[in-house]
């Protein structure tokens, strides 16, 4: 099921919003490029918001131990993370953002 989440426009790139669909937080982040991504936000090295993390083209780097995560993939790309987070489709549509997600 697709679920609106914002306005594009309401997403700079660069930056990263913290929503939470059924009780689970996600991060919706849009990239410097301006792609929108959406993963897991919790960073798989422990209990912290992604969402507060540092964003760059293509990653997102958690703010407390420096962990980075491919968007695209969830795939982390530096250590203390070893494990993956899960990431959902995004669609835009009418430029409003929607994240497909099952509950």
């Amino acid at each position: 099921m697709a679920i609106r989440i914002c306005a594009l426009d309401d997403l700079k790139p660069g930056k990263a919003l913290r929503v939470v669909i059924s009780e689970h937080p996600i991060a919706l982040v849009r990239s410097k490029t301006g792609e929108v991504f959406a993963l897991d936000d919790k960073c798989s090295h422990g209990e912290i918001s992604l969402s507060e993390g540092f964003v760059d083209n293509n990653s997102i780097e958690c703010w407390a131990h420096g962990a980075k995560f491919e968007l695209a993939t969830g795939k982390p790309l530096s250590l203390p993370a070893y494990e993956p987070v899960s990431t959902y489709e995004v669609i835009i549509e009418n430029n409003d953002i929607y994240i497909e997600y099952e509950a």
